[in-house]
């Protein structure tokens, strides 16, 4: 980590295809970021990963996609439009929420941007407990965008404008909430480890109660060793019955949950959230690895298989023999079928091919050369498949490749 500057992973984040500056052809607007055609795979994977690891691999877990611009008294209840504010220079509050309008210039109501996806999932608790009837503990997990003005966008993509969140809310009985914060608790531990944030630049911090968010009675921050310091990378909060207690008494809407034994009661809440973008960043950090390979100096990602954006490339030794290159086709179309981050290069020689893939993360590299075609008949059908992170080639059949690759 320690030779890994935010110039090298912003250099070889654009160079590549990962993330650009946003509306970069007119000079940028501060903290907005566009994921490029590697970037939006990367963070597809990582947020995939996360939705089966959280919710389609539990029971005690569902998913919603709520609103992004929600009735504006929600936030009144919630207390962001009184308490979501930053100090500026001069020592006035700066609420940090990004305003909207809608509905005709004549008759407009003002709203705002979500500042976190958390809200969604408060003003849904009914509707998902009178449709899915779950018994506690149950949680409602959402991945989505959120918005907030932040006076000083910093660092890449770690203080944006826009960004987006992986949340969830898990309401237990009041009594249970501890046993569920440390549950959840080492479950943040497991993500990082499952999509390749290094474990050992992870700490945890616990916030101090003049530092807590206002609706929090305990707060873990997990903070990263970035390159430009140890900062938050995701967070873990018990916010009691607060968000649903204050929806209830400003909506007048009953917001308790009826226990089969028939007692009533306000579900307490645990909430891990993690943020995407942040989490793309701690992995670039994480995977950026600079060594010498063949006598020659090299850059490369170390990115978990899970998450790579490119799982293997399929190259022919020679894109001008005309039997080569449909033959390697036909294994990249193979592969395709059953691996869909699979990529075709045939550009350079192979040498480039080779420093491009390994910059980009691509765990293999299949080289169909005369060999496969019967040059030697005791290896026709075989490709050179090679390692990214040691650069060793071994021959392997072609029926063989699915089950190494995938």
């Amino acid at each position: 980590m320690a030779d890994v500057t935010m110039e090298k992973i912003v250099s070889l984040a654009k160079r590549r295809g990962f993330i650009y500056q946003g509306s970069e052809i007119y000079g940028g607007f501060s903290g907005f970021w566009d994921y490029g055609p590697l970037g939006v795979e990367l963070k597809n994977n990582v947020k995939q990963l996360w939705w089966r690891m959280f919710v389609q691999e539990r029971d005690d877990m569902c998913g919603l996609d709520a609103a992004i611009v929600m009735n504006p008294e929600a936030w009144k209840a919630s207390g962001h439009v009184s308490g979501f504010a930053d100090p500026l220079e001069n020592g006035k509050m700066f609420n940090t929420m990004l305003m909207t309008s809608v509905g005709a210039a004549a008759e407009a109501t003002n709203a705002y941007l979500r500042p976190e996806t958390a809200g969604g999932i408060f003003v849904n608790f009914k509707n998902v407990v009178d449709s899915l009837h779950p018994k506690l503990p149950f949680g409602i997990a959402q991945i989505g965008k959120a918005f907030r003005n932040e006076i000083a966008p910093r660092d890449f993509i770690f203080r944006a404008r826009e960004f987006e969140q992986m949340e969830i809310e898990y309401f237990v009985r009041p009594q249970e909430w501890e046993t569920a914060f440390e549950e959840w608790r080492q479950n943040v531990h497991a993500f990082n480890e499952a999509v390749g944030i290094a474990s050992g630049s992870v700490h945890e911090v616990e916030v101090a109660d003049p530092d807590r968010a206002h609706y929090s009675k305990r707060t873990i921050d997990f903070e990263f060793d970035f390159p430009f310091g140890r900062k938050e990378l995701s967070g873990l909060a018990y916010r009691t019955d607060f968000d649903l207690s204050a929806h209830a008494k400003a909506s007048g809407v009953d917001l308790s949950y009826l226990e089969d034994a028939g007692e009533r009661f306000v579900p307490h809440v645990i909430e891990p959230s993690f943020g995407v973008d942040r989490a793309v960043l701690a992995l670039l950090a994480s995977a950026y690895t600079e060594d010498e390979l063949g006598g020659e100096s090299r850059t490369y990602l170390k990115l978990n298989k899970a998450v790579a954006p490119i799982k293997a490339a399929v190259f022919p030794l020679l894109k001008n023999k005309p039997e080569l290159v449909a033959k390697a086709r036909e294994v990249y179309a193979m592969l395709k079928k059953q691996i869909p981050q699979v990529m075709w290069d045939d550009n350079g020689n192979i040498g480039k091919r080779y420093r491009r893939q390994d910059e980009i993360g691509t765990p293999y590299c299949i080289t169909v050369d005369f060999d496969t075609l019967g040059e030697k008949p005791e290896l026709k059908d075989t490709v050179t498949i090679r390692n990214r992170d040691t650069g060793e080639q071994e021959r392997v059949s072609i029926d063989n490749l699915l089950t190494r690759v995938a």
